[in-house]
């Protein structure tokens, strides 16, 4: 069986001079989508699971929610993945559309937005963070499918039928690592957290952020071990890449927030 071989340009419009790359568009979609969703979480939870918070946060909140993705998301890239490559080329840190984000950086720019804005309105932290806990599988999914688009992040060689041959890696077929986590982090993780919603979850004050950052941690941890460690780091220690490192802290931190949900 002949292996596929990845070869989709990033550039998904192009008018004139300006491109319009598949990067932009997931990182848009998953933003309008998760603010619809999260409204709508609001709106049917708001008197049964007794909320402080209104769609009106959500809406005020978007903007400092997309700060907080994309500064953190980069800046997380560039000191944990690349630092010194961005420090001889300051320019790149602009060229956005090229990939190069951090989800823990993403997440830690989120968090900081949310108790930002909690601090400011007078909003229930925990509250907030549940409810946009909620949304990120929508973003991440769409990441996801951006990074396999870009034919970047990519797996280990394997010799498994669906296979993908990256290009600008080598002519190995690879893991679609991308997929994987787009099926884990993305998908699966929406569904679980969906149901725990359902089931009246709002109620218990951070069940779903500790939900969320328990199972996104250990599907990254488990996805780590197909996928190829960044070439100029490769592995931190045997068997251990930044991915698993940084996701150690937040699956811990998940942990707590469900033990603690619980006891109130």
């Amino acid at each position: 069986m002949k292996n596929l071989i990845l070869n989709i340009d990033p550039i998904a419009i192009s008018i004139g001079p300006i491109n319009i790359y598949w990067y932009g568009i997931a990182y848009m979609m998953g933003m309008i989508l998760g603010l619809f969703y999260a409204k709508k979480i609001v709106s049917y939870q708001k008197n049964s699971c007794d909320l402080n918070i209104t769609k009106e946060d959500i809406d005020e909140i978007f903007l400092w929610i997309v700060f907080g993705i994309i500064l953190g998301a980069r800046f997380g890239y560039i000191l944990f993945y690349n630092f010194n490559f961005y420090l001889s080329n300051p320019i790149s840190i602009f060229t956005l559309w090229e990939g190069g984000m951090s989800f823990h950086g993403g997440a830690t720019g989120v968090i900081i937005a949310i108790a930002a804005y909690s601090w400011k309105k007078n909003k229930p932290f925990l509250e907030l963070g549940d409810v946009i806990c909620a949304v990120v599988p929508i973003g991440l999914f769409f990441g996801r499918i951006a990074n396999f688009i870009n034919g970047e992040l990519w797996g280990k060689v394997t010799s498994v039928p669906w296979g993908i041959i990256f290009p600008k890696a080598d002519q190995n077929p690879r893991h679609p690592s991308q997929l994987y986590e787009a099926g884990l982090e993305g998908i699966l993780l929406f569904i679980i957290l969906a149901i725990l919603i359902s089931n009246k979850g709002l109620q218990k004050k951070g069940l779903v952020s500790g939900s969320f950052l328990f199972i996104y941690s250990f599907s990254r941890i488990l996805i780590e071990f197909f996928r190829e460690p960044d070439k100029h780091i490769g592995y931190i220690f045997p068997y251990l890449t930044m991915g698993i490192i940084l996701s150690i802290p937040f699956l811990l931190l998940g942990l707590f927030l469900i033990a603690t949900s619980y006891k109130k």
